[in-house]
């Protein structure tokens, strides 16, 4: 898979790919990420992006003409799968995108900034919009991490175990039962014993149990 991220703050998200699972999908080739500078593809030569709204109001816009460029460079170069956009009144991510997006070769993640970007990007040229939630950042670059995150590991060979990532919270719509660890007992806490019974039917049936259980208590929406 290749994601090419487009920002106005690409050092922002170097960390986050250089450390963890996405470190090593990348050192295995099984990820490609690719960061864009916004600004090398501005025609001004301070290296403005954004300017103010048509209409008045507060807060300042990310300009269609650099948005159009570096799209433009990168749909001759190779076909995307999807061009995506992140803001706040996109759709929710969720488990179930994340699977999907998984499964995909190539992905442009464009991140929104100030009061967002000019919307003929949006009508024309971006095919998904995601939001991780109903809350508002200082720009997309956090929300294309975490989108980035949660596709990654569900490449295959980019975690180890790979079926721990299907055992994941939502994957089924049901959150994840308790885990535990050893000691077995700490502070006169113990392990529900069936955990340490060795029968493995009935540990998959109190797991099953449990996750409805939680799942009905912290989030019955699901």
């Amino acid at each position: 898979m290749r994601i090419d991220i487009i920002t106005v703050l690409p050092e922002l998200l170097k960390s986050p790919f250089n450390h963890s699972i996405i470190k090593r999908a990348k050192e295995k080739k099984i990820v490609e990420i690719y960061l864009h500078n916004l600004r090398d593809f501005s025609t001004n030569k301070y290296k403005q992006v954004d300017d103010y709204q048509f209409g008045g109001g507060s807060g300042m816009v990310l300009m269609i003409e650099p948005i159009f460029k570096i799209i433009e460079k990168l749909t001759n170069e190779r076909q995307y799968d999807e061009i995506i956009y992140t803001t706040p009144d996109g759709e929710k991510l969720s488990q179930k995108t994340s699977n999907i997006l998984s499964s995909k070769k190539n992905l442009i993640i464009l991140c929104g900034h100030y009061k967002g970007i000019d919307h003929r990007i949006r009508e024309h040229l971006i095919t998904r919009e995601i939001s991780i939630g109903d809350y508002v950042l200082t720009g997309g670059e956090l929300a294309a991490a975490v989108i980035t995150d949660s596709i990654v590991r569900l490449i295959p060979g980019a975690i180890s175990d790979e079926t721990s990532a299907l055992s994941d919270s939502f994957q089924d719509n049901l959150l994840a039962p308790p885990v535990y660890t050893r000691p077995r007992e700490f502070n006169n806490w113990t392990v529900p014993d069936v955990l340490l019974s060795g029968h493995q039917k009935k540990i998959d049936n109190w797991r099953e149990e449990q996750s409805i259980e939680r799942t009905k208590k912290l989030r019955p929406d699901l």
